[in-house]
């Protein structure tokens, strides 16, 4: 028969390895960045691109817009392609003085996030002093156990983001979480359809996404509208992700 302390180190082997492992996203998922941030964010890319590469706007858009979606982040295009400082262009872009009043996010964030059970980390392809910061202005910085930020990505001196496969692996494997118990709460659909082939679960949070305006000049389709096969949950707020079972 086993002895007493060999049972109890079984059982709470067991119960930490069920536990959920949450991966928050931190732009428009724990706060409407729509609002103010990601308007000043992009224009600050754009003329940095402009004044770095001495391209013309138009293009510095383009690469903005096109490394977002070849590469997860601006950023990892750019270091990738071009002889900028990643450090440099991250401290610049992210520098915004009146951030606290750009903030907005609903009533009782904190208490609903420490309302979940399980471990709680940020991973964001934002840098970590912007992160903190925000999370400081939001109030919760001291529920999250580990704030993955775009720095902590790189692997073998190249610069990664979300949603990279080995990097998700290894920030899993650093945490000694199993795949099976992380949730990606994130407002990238294209973040979780990627991650979903892991086997994590996935949930796509829709309360502060804006509609796109269309070409050809008719209503904008919110883009929160449906549940594609590979989200869990789909949610308006994490009040709502409160009720719903994963």
């Amino acid at each position: 028969m086993p002895s007493l302390l060999t049972r109890r180190r079984r059982l709470r082997r067991t119960s930490n390895a069920s536990r959920p492992v949450w991966l928050f996203d931190l732009d428009n998922t724990l706060h409407r960045a729509s609002f103010a941030i990601f308007p000043a964010i992009n224009e600050a890319m754009t003329q940095y691109i402009v004044d770095a590469l001495g391209v013309e706007r138009a293009e510095a858009d383009r690469l903005r817009l096109g490394y977002v979606r070849r590469y997860g982040a601006t950023l990892t295009g750019l270091a990738r392609h071009h002889p900028i400082d990643p450090h440099d262009f991250l401290r610049v872009v992210h520098t915004l003085p009146d951030l606290s009043d750009m903030l907005r996010a609903e009533r009782g964030l904190a208490r609903l996030i420490a309302a979940l059970p399980g471990r709680k980390f940020i991973l964001t392809n934002a840098p970590e002093a912007y992160a903190r910061a925000v999370l400081a202005g939001l109030g919760i910085e001291r529920l999250f156990e580990r704030v993955v930020a775009i720095e902590h990505m790189q692997q073998g001196g190249v610069w990664r983001a979300k949603p990279d496969l080995a990097m998700l692996r290894g920030v899993l494997r650093e945490a000694r979480a199993r795949m099976a118990d992380a949730v990606l709460v994130e407002d990238t659909r294209g973040h979780l359809k990627r991650y979903r082939r892991l086997g994590i679960r996935t949930v796509w949070v829709v309360g502060h996404l804006v509609a796109a305006p269309k070409r050809d000049g008719s209503s904008p389709r919110l883009p929160g509208t449906g549940r594609p096969h590979y989200v869990d949950r789909r949610v308006r707020s994490l009040k709502s992700l409160q009720k719903q079972k994963l």
